[in-house]
């Protein structure tokens, strides 16, 4: 089997677990899935050369979304027809959902930290289930495992397409028999042309859920109420607001962690006290749980909430890199307005008096155009601190299209708060250095929002504030 990009690495460690020969190709593989990879045995091939793929000869390619017509293996295999070739998601059902008890969780934040909490759910309340977490977690302790096939699979389901020759969202192919909607904005300014269509392909995904099946939605989401009520299969709401079915209340939070308590159905269900911070960390524990009991038994209630105490995180999930007494360094996924304003709150919460520095690398194809400019510039308001990298492949993108780093630096600047934007990410890197490391008279806590390697910025700065 032939895999082409990185963001499939899980899904190749899956498809090596079930007995496959796997091996891939892409540009730029970064840690820590190149890691991963390498120690899993799966070689990646760096760059793309027919001629190569060609003499391999696999069963299969699987094309990942991330490439496109243009791509010389992607063209080499159109023409010459030598090997069959399938996207990742039509594998992933024709392979390992077809016959499974999916619990899919989909929404435009908190995915892959909701999946890894309700596979390490569901292995902690002694079962066995497979999962494939769009990421690295800490609990359960790889990204991806086959697991029983009498237990449930969990799956991050992503709204994103998913192929170049398949324009559907990847999560209507991944057979839901509990759908999680964890929330809804618009997002992925490359696929979608607004608000409504987004919600429009969440419909979508809606109605591929059975009769006896479960909708987990978060009831306290404005845009999930517009997909309608789902007559067709059960529906449970979680939320903070009165009416949900699964009640968020008493939630604090501090410099160890968070706490919030949950009730079903007007009925107290359990504690929670954790390491994990923010109120949308709550809501992703409570949804987890939620669909967790509902796979197994129909009734939330049967995993006890407890037992999230225990779950770590996700790596590069506001994953602490240096704790200092006087420096805190932080790696965020963060690449949408709410998410990053969200850890930001959070983290003021958390460290209380510090001076809070966010550096932000325009990457996703959200972040790199104007659409949700003004959303960052409202996200990034709440540091005390702005460090705005270079806006990533930005010659793809025409000037007034394109993030407009130098805008969001200025008004920042007015707004009284301290903000640079760079033209290289080197540049960036040495400033923030010379900003931050060579005195610390202040407590600081500095923290990386990206979706990628940031050129390598974010080890080097911890390596240099452990020196």
């Amino acid at each position: 089997m032939g895999v082409c990009g990185t963001a499939m690495g899980n899904a190749a460690l899956l498809a090596r677990a079930a007995g496959h020969e796997v091996l891939g190709a892409d540009a730029n593989v970064y840690p820590p899935m190149s890691t991963v990879l390498a120690e899993a045995g799966i070689t990646v091939h760096e760059g793309y050369d027919p001629a190569r793929l060609g003499s391999l000869k696999p069963d299969v390619v699987v094309i990942g979304n991330a490439m496109t017509r243009g791509n010389p293996e992607v063209e080499w295999l159109l023409e010459s027809r030598a090997i069959p070739f399938t996207s990742l998601p039509a594998l992933l059902h024709d392979q390992v959902l077809r016959h499974r008890r999916n619990l899919v969780v989909s929404g435009t934040h908190g995915k892959t930290t909701t999946t890894a909490i309700a596979a390490f759910l569901l292995r902690s309340a002694g079962r066995d289930p497979g999962y494939l977490i769009g990421g690295v977690p800490q609990d359960p302790p790889t990204g991806s495992h086959l697991g029983n096939l009498v237990d449930p699979f969990v799956i991050e389901g992503d709204e994103y397409d998913s192929a170049f020759f398949d324009k559907r969202s990847k999560f209507i192919h991944y057979a839901p028999h509990v759908a999680v909607f964890n929330n809804l904005e618009f997002d992925h300014a490359d696929i979608f042309r607004d608000l409504a269509d987004v919600q429009r392909t969440f419909v979508h995904f809606s109605r591929i859920i059975p009769r006896n099946g479960f909708a987990v939605i978060n009831g306290d989401d404005h845009n999930l109420r517009a997909l309608g009520l789902m007559a067709w299969t059960n529906v449970v709401s979680v939320g903070t607001e009165e009416g949900n079915d699964v009640r968020i209340s008493d939630f604090k939070e501090g410099p160890a962690g968070s706490s919030f308590s949950l009730s079903w159905r007007g009925r107290p269900w359990g504690v929670v006290k954790w390491a994990l911070s923010g109120a949308y960390n709550a809501r992703n524990g409570a949804m987890a749980a939620t669909a967790a009991g509902l796979c197994l038994s129909g009734e939330p209630t049967s995993i006890n909430p407890g037992l999230l105490n225990a779950f770590r995180g996700v790596r590069r999930r506001q994953e602490v890199l240096v704790s200092q007494p006087a420096l805190t360094v932080i790696e965020d996924f963060g690449h949408h307005p709410t998410a990053i304003s969200e850890t930001l709150r959070s983290l003021r919460a958390k460290h209380p008096g510090s001076v809070l520095t966010a550096v932000f690398e325009p990457r996703s194809n959200t972040a790199r155009v104007r659409t949700l400019q003004a959303g960052f510039e409202r996200a990034l308001s709440f540091a005390d601190d702005v460090y705005l990298g270079p806006v990533s492949r930005a010659g793809a993108l025409r000037e007034d299209e394109r993030f407009d780093a130098e805008a969001v630096a200025q008004n920042l600047e007015a707004q009284g708060i301290n903000a640079r934007e760079f033209g290289t990410n080197e540049d960036l890197y040495d400033s923030l250095v010379g900003d931050t490391l060579s005195t610390r008279a202040k407590s600081r806590v500095v923290v990386f929002f990206t979706n990628g390697s940031f050129d390598g910025i974010i080890g080097r700065y911890a390596a240099a504030a452990k020196a």
